[in-house]
């Protein structure tokens, strides 16, 4: 098949959505698949082989550029490549030009829901504190959903989440969790070691969070159940030090609450980490901290179930779907007291951290790359079962 994702953002730019797609499209080219990924131009922009970058506005929501979808080079790359389905993974702005091209070319379209949108209204300064539009947006991705072919989730919670709202009434929803590279299981032990000396030094534990530095992350609420954790684990004589990874608008705020907590030799920040680096940093890690309420999988904890790190994670829908209390993690409610003593219990029985370890490298399996792709593929031949979408009509533009 010839296969188009089209995406608002992309690399340089760090999120969830583009790792996503990356990982997607590289594991269908695998299985022998063209895949063209239609992306914004940053320009700090690498040129790469089948990434096909449009035109985009300097101006940015959440650092993102915004896309100029009046250029003509969506409709005449899908004629020149010949596309078979359009693989959209925004509603908005892309997501419009998709849909042009299925109604002119009869092209199927499907698209991935990854964001939970009303919860990002705070970037958009004017609509930051009008809650009626948590209302128009529900209403949009109603009329979004229903004029694609297929919804995909990337867990069975957001699947149920779609379904519970009728968004896309009548097409069909069906989960597609993001694949992990095979290389997330084999770190390089030599560098994984090198890191844990660098950044536990005389601690007894080191731990690790990766995240965007922002308030949809609720890295404050973190930082204030750490500090509440570092009293804990002190009355048996421990300590800790945690590396949060990555960048973003919030960074020097979270500085700030680490001053004020008292945090300055616990809580450390590497900055930004190469894929490529991060099994490794995972790797030298004793458990992986997340506290994000707005996932809708978090590719970032399966990576770290991968490097065989228990999760220690506040319920919320994504990571339910892969975090199973006192299986491969604990899971709580967004309380610092149960939060950190979660942690507390989780490193205090060694035996049972073990068998946590071996059931967190156990789930991350599930989620190959390679098995991901196999079932995006019969998703996508699942709608060719449908003869509306053949002959394609490139010849009239």
């Amino acid at each position: 098949m010839n296969i188009a994702m089209f995406t608002n953002n992309y690399k340089p730019y760090i999120g969830g959505v583009p790792i996503s797609i990356e990982h997607l499209a590289g594991a269908l080219r695998q299985r022998g698949h063209k895949v063209y990924v239609f992306a914004p131009t940053y320009k700090e922009q690498v040129e790469e082989e089948f990434v096909i970058r449009y035109p985009s506005f300097p101006v940015s929501i959440a650092k993102a550029p915004v896309p100029d979808v009046l250029t003509r080079i969506f409709e005449k790359k899908v004629k020149e490549l010949q596309i078979d389905i359009i693989h959209v993974h925004h509603p908005a702005i892309v997501g419009n030009v998709a849909l042009f091209l299925k109604k002119k070319y009869k092209i199927p379209v499907v698209y991935t829901y990854h964001t939970r949108y009303e919860q990002y209204l705070y970037y958009v300064k004017p609509l930051e504190r009008i809650e009626r539009y948590t209302g128009v947006i529900q209403k949009y991705m109603g009329y979004f959903c229903k004029r694609c072919d297929m919804l995909l989730a990337p867990t069975p919670g957001m699947r149920d989440y779609l379904m519970a709202q009728n968004f896309g009434e009548g097409v069909p929803v069906k989960v597609l969790p993001t694949g992990i590279p095979e290389e997330c299981f084999f770190p390089d032990m030599d560098r994984a070691a090198e890191i844990r000396r660098s950044y536990k030094g005389d601690k007894d534990y080191l731990f690790v969070t990766v995240s965007r530095l922002a308030r949809e992350k609720n890295l404050l609420f973190q930082l204030e159940g750490l500090a509440l954790l570092k009293e804990k684990l002190a009355r048996y004589g421990k300590t800790f030090r945690h590396m949060m990874i990555g960048e973003g608008p919030q960074r020097q705020e979270l500085m700030e609450k680490v001053r004020q907590l008292g945090l300055e030799d616990t809580v450390v920040f590497p900055g930004t980490v190469p894929n490529s680096e991060m099994k490794n940093y995972q790797s030298a890690a004793d458990l992986f901290l997340f506290t994000s309420k707005s996932e809708t999988q978090g590719i970032v904890v399966l990576e770290a179930m991968a490097a065989g790190n228990p999760v220690a994670a506040v319920d919320a829908t994504g990571v339910r779907d892969v975090v199973e209390d006192h299986k491969n993690g604990c899971l709580t409610r967004e309380e610092t007291e149960e939060w950190s003593q979660g942690i507390v219990t989780l490193l205090k029985d060694e035996k049972r951290y073990h068998a946590m370890s071996r059931a967190a490298r156990e789930t991350a399996a599930g989620y190959a790359e390679s098995a991901v792709a196999r079932l995006a593929e019969s998703y996508y031949e699942e709608i060719f079962q449908n003869a509306t979408f053949l002959p394609r009509i490139y010849d009239t533009i």
